[in-house]
């Protein structure tokens, strides 16, 4: 890997975002290196996708943020929306979990494709339409030519979801952002959908973050998993080492709810309870209510995250890791 791939080319640092007072994140940092492939895994809730519409400028006007987003070590927070504009759908394109609603129903899909080669690439109609054709024979969809002049009601779920990926690489992106990209699909379209992401990203050499509730579809697709948990990232770690060794009771949980083909059949463990309301988080640990292994201090101090000793990128933020540490790891929430 060359110097240059090694660097971040997104590093999101202390993201603070609260609605009308009442936090939804509590700091979190996240770095991307080009071609890398990041996964994001937790309950709904939890801030996966509010961490990049933050990032992005795509939250409404009473969102209150802070903290910083720095592309290629550019500070994109609070920025102009001409200049986000640029990077939006150019830099880093997003790829939403409803195809059906993030298509535009009354305009051909082709046109909505050409608007954007039009606008990031600047190409004219002619060119940006034959370019628009060649995306769609790239993400799978038969007889491109003559589907570009259909509607999206005139498709079928999985078939959206490839338009919105054609749509996607149109500005050909450095940070591809997949949100639940198969959501509502049934498993063999999810299946191509998520090859299709896998093969696009080895082409192209982007980086890819994918948001999902499915570990499973993380452990396929991703080298680095990032376990958030009520605006907070609890566990972060390389893939094989998250299977293996989980540190953080919820991500302990979140594998034992998953089923295995591996293993004879098993009642599969459910975490008791439901993610705390962000107007009403618990004091120190947000996840102690739900914890089995919580102690009394666990809902007086909030753990940060740290690292794991000889263990490499592997970091947990829990009382019981952080206590093995240094005490100076260890917080008052």
């Amino acid at each position: 890997m060359t110097d240059a791939c090694k660097e971040p080319i997104i590093e999101i640092a202390d993201l603070h975002v609260a609605f009308d007072n009442v936090p939804a994140l509590h700091g979190v940092d996240l770095s991307l290196r080009r071609g890398e492939s990041v996964g994001m895994v937790g309950e709904s809730g939890c801030g996966k996708s509010v961490t990049w519409l933050a990032a992005l400028g795509l939250l409404p006007q009473r969102a209150q943020i802070s903290g910083s987003v720095r592309l290629a070590g550019e500070e994109l927070l609070h920025e102009p929306a001409s200049r986000l504009d640029k990077v939006r759908g150019g830099r880093i394109a997003m790829i939403f979990q409803d195809p059906a609603s993030a298509l535009n129903p009354v305009q051909k899909v082709g046109d909505q494709i050409i608007e954007v080669l039009r606008l990031h690439r600047g190409m004219e109609r002619h060119a940006a339409r034959a370019e628009a054709r060649r995306l769609f024979d790239q993400v799978g969809i038969p007889d491109p030519a003559r589907r570009l002049d259909a509607y999206p009601h005139e498709f079928s779920g999985g078939q959206n979801q490839r338009i919105m990926i054609a749509m996607a690489l149109a500005g050909r992106p450095e940070i591809l952002i997949a949100d639940e990209p198969t959501t509502a699909l049934d498993v063999t379209i999810q299946a191509q959908i998520l090859d299709l992401l896998q093969q696009i990203q080895r082409e192209m050499g982007m980086a890819l973050v994918l948001i999902s509730h499915d570990l499973g579809i993380i452990g396929e697709l991703c080298e680095r998993v990032l376990v958030l948990y009520a605006g907070r990232v609890v566990e972060e770690a390389p893939v094989d080492r998250l299977f293996a060794q989980p540190h953080h009771p919820y991500t302990q949980g979140l594998l034992k709810a998953l089923p295995s083909l591996e293993t004879k059949p098993h009642r599969l463990v459910a975490i008791p309870g439901v993610v705390p309301s962000a107007t009403d988080l618990p004091m120190g640990c947000a996840f102690a209510p739900r914890c089995a292994q919580r102690v009394e201090r666990c809902g007086e101090w909030a753990s940060e995250l740290a690292s794991i000793p000889n263990e490499g990128r592997h970091k947990a933020a829990c009382l019981h890791v952080a206590s093995e540490l240094a005490p100076a790891e260890v917080v008052a929430a």
